[in-house]
């Protein structure tokens, strides 16, 4: 099992999930050049990805999307509203590369449990070849689908999106993916708890946020219920979990409202405070952050 937080924060994220053979992207919100170097310094050739998994459509999750998916004719997943809110630059390409009209290209996939079918080589088939020869690339999924020998539960997060969801990534390991989130609900605790790694975000500490510089409603959106995750939130979210993580990547981490001692001063202090010890890494906007 390999996870590479391979940038994570608001200008941009993108994590790495390789296990069992399979190797997911989850989001393209960093351009596809920077994600196909920060790739090949993990080892990895975009080329051999299998599969991009969308969080959600807002900008910093997608940016690098549409090239991706022209360079190396990649499937992604996500759910039905997320993908049908992409920009309509990124939907178009998304579409083009598969041959089809967008609403074609929406309703290609229908059923929950899907088995993806081994994808041919990146430079095996031609991007021009007739749509009749390719595979679609739109793949809405509302429930558990499997990719490959990977079982992978998208469950929703309440973010101000059209339909924001995390991953929990099941095979030899549990990895699972959640940030850009208000507040844990229950439904989101049932879906991280057990996991083995948790990518889990940890946007802002409060009184930095209200004393910065930021407007006052943009501040208000950061602080609801559908805005991100404070420090404390998410290392209290961890602590009543029965079945902790073995490791916890704290992602999506603001620039202007948080620090990297910050967050992992406070994650660790409320834990420790509870009796529990569990590695912290700590991810960054420009560069990789990795376990192996």
């Amino acid at each position: 099992m390999q996870v590479s937080v391979l940038a994570s924060g608001s200008k941009g994220n993108a994590t790495l999930v390789a296990m069992n053979g399979a190797k997911i992207l989850v989001d393209a919100g960093i351009s596809a050049t920077r994600i196909k170097k920060a790739l090949a310094a993990e080892d990895v050739d975009a080329a051999d990805l299998d599969a991009v998994l969308l969080t959600h459509e807002h900008r910093d999750h997608v940016a690098g999307l549409a090239t991706l998916a022209r360079w190396y004719h990649l499937p992604v997943y996500s759910r039905r509203k997320t993908l049908a809110s992409l920009p309509v630059g990124i939907q178009q390409a998304l579409a083009d590369a598969s041959g089809l009209n967008l609403a074609d290209a929406l309703g290609a996939m229908a059923s929950d449990e899907l088995v993806a079918e081994s994808r041919p080589a990146y430079g095996s088939a031609s991007l021009f070849e007739p749509a009749s020869h390719r595979e679609t690339l739109l793949h809405p999924v509302d429930g558990p689908f499997r990719l490959f020998s990977l079982r992978i539960t998208p469950f929703s997060v309440p973010h101000d999106a059209a339909d924001p969801v995390g991953y929990r990534i099941e095979g030899d390991s549990t990895v699972t993916v959640c940030t850009d989130l208000g507040f844990v609900t229950q439904s989101v605790a049932a879906s991280i708890d057990g996991t083995d790694v948790l990518v889990l975000e940890s946007n802002h500490d409060p009184a930095v946020l209200r004393g910065g510089s930021y407007p006052w409603p943009l501040k208000r959106r950061i602080l609801s219920n559908r805005g991100h995750l404070a420090n404390a939130d998410a290392a209290w979210a961890v602590a009543h979990l029965e079945r902790k993580p073995r490791d916890i990547f704290l992602a999506h981490l603001s620039q202007e409202n948080n620090r990297p001692d910050l967050a992992r001063d406070t994650v660790n202090t409320i834990l420790a405070g509870q009796g529990i010890e569990i590695p912290l890494h700590v991810t960054k906007q420009d560069e990789a952050v990795r376990l192996r």
